[in-house]
């Protein structure tokens, strides 16, 4: 038989097979249809608007037992109260933030949570000693009494409380607590301190702080200069201004050595601040790097040769040269000449004359500046050459 013909054959047998099949499957579905479905399992529940369908009764069952189940609703856990809270009066008590404002002449009390509770005040209140001052200690609690308060009280106010099990104690982040307190009084803007002027060195390698504290945090606090009298501005990058802190300087630079000072003013109050001379002191970003180089490995004797010590720093640093090498103690003149580069390169040259046989000679520099004393540079030559 030709295999064109055979092939032929045996897909029309595929195609009645699979329409018999689809066909039977038909007949099946017609007949649940008919029948309602009284096949189906217990407890399932059937698509909505399906012609003909009834709910079976496990359907009632189901629905009764969801109204029966409660709904658990997850709430997330409160965050953790601080241990230091503000005694409002006997029995009344609130969780302080990260500032508070009273008037001076109030009476603070706080309490700190722990059996073994440490405090910390400002450093005005911890020179007095005993008197305006209490701390006592009960079973549970710590408490902390502050009365007559003063402007100069201004300050952060803070306590922690230690684990202690037998004799051994310690410390954990989840017992401490702290607040910021301001004492506000319309005739003192500042927290007095004891100096008229303040030297504080100016820098350049790290940030400067003026710390010229204000007792009521809705004073308007701008920064001067005394001489040019003139504002100086405050953009938050180079200078920022903190009303529990001060004016930080981030980015000290010379233009800013002088006095200056801080200006408060607050319902047609003004005041200035303790002055803070600012003397510039200018660090190297990086110490000197010192480099040796010999013009020749190798010399024959009465023949010249030069050693170049070069020194990589910023142009504004002073670098001396102290060098060392042999035949010095015999009385042998260098002959040194020194040149710089603008490109934060310095140098300096050594001409040693009519070479000797005197061993290996060890030519040694030492550069140093006002900052930092580096280290020698060694340079080992080979034996002269007769």
């Amino acid at each position: 038989m030709d295999p064109r013909a055979l092939c032929f054959l045996s897909c029309c047998l595929l195609i009645c097979v699979i329409s018999a099949e689809i066909q039977e499957r038909g007949r099946t579905l017609k007949a649940q249809r008919k029948r309602g479905l009284k096949t189906a399992r217990p407890g399932e529940v059937k698509p909505s608007g399906a012609p003909g369908q009834r709910k079976p009764k496990s359907d009632r069952s189901q629905k009764s037992l969801q109204k029966k189940t409660p709904s658990v609703v997850v709430t997330p856990s409160p965050p953790a109260s601080s241990i230091l809270t503000q005694v409002l009066g006997r029995g009344h008590f609130q969780n302080v933030g990260d500032s508070l404002s009273l008037q001076a002449g109030e009476t603070l009390e706080l309490r700190c949570l722990g059996k073994v509770v440490h405090w910390k005040v400002p450093v005005y209140l911890e020179e007095e000693g005993e008197g305006r001052l209490r701390i006592k200690h009960f079973s549970q609690h710590s408490r902390l009494q502050l009365v007559n308060s003063t402007g100069a009280d201004t300050g952060e106010y803070s306590c922690w409380a230690q684990h202690c099990q037998d004799a051994q104690c310690w410390e954990g982040e989840d017992r401490q607590g702290k607040t910021f307190i301001f004492f506000t009084d319309p005739e003192e803007l500042f927290v007095p301190t004891e100096n008229y002027y303040e030297v504080i060195q100016l820098r350049s390698n790290q940030p400067v702080l003026l710390p010229c504290q204000v007792t009521n945090p809705l004073a308007q606090v701008t920064l001067h200069r005394e001489f040019p009298p003139e504002e100086v501005p405050v953009d938050g990058t180079d200078i920022s201004f903190d009303v529990k802190k001060g004016f930080t300087i981030h980015r000290p630079r010379a233009s800013l050595a002088g006095s200056l000072f801080c200006l408060a003013s607050l319902g047609g109050v003004r005041q200035i601040s303790t002055k803070y001379m600012l003397i510039y002191v200018n660090y190297p970003s990086s110490s000197p790097k010192p480099t040796i180089q010999a013009s020749a490995t190798s010399v024959q004797l009465g023949e010249n040769f030069n050693v170049t010590c070069t020194v990589l720093s910023e142009p504004e640093i002073a670098v001396d040269f102290r060098w060392e090498y042999p035949g010095q103690k015999l009385g042998r003149p260098p002959y040194v000449s020194e040149w710089t580069n603008v490109v934060r390169q310095r140098g300096q040259v050594l001409r040693l004359g009519k070479a000797r046989a005197s061993g290996a000679p060890v030519p040694k520099e030492g550069p140093q500046n006002h900052c930092e004393s580096l280290r020698p540079q060694d340079l080992f030559l080979k034996d002269v050459c007769p």
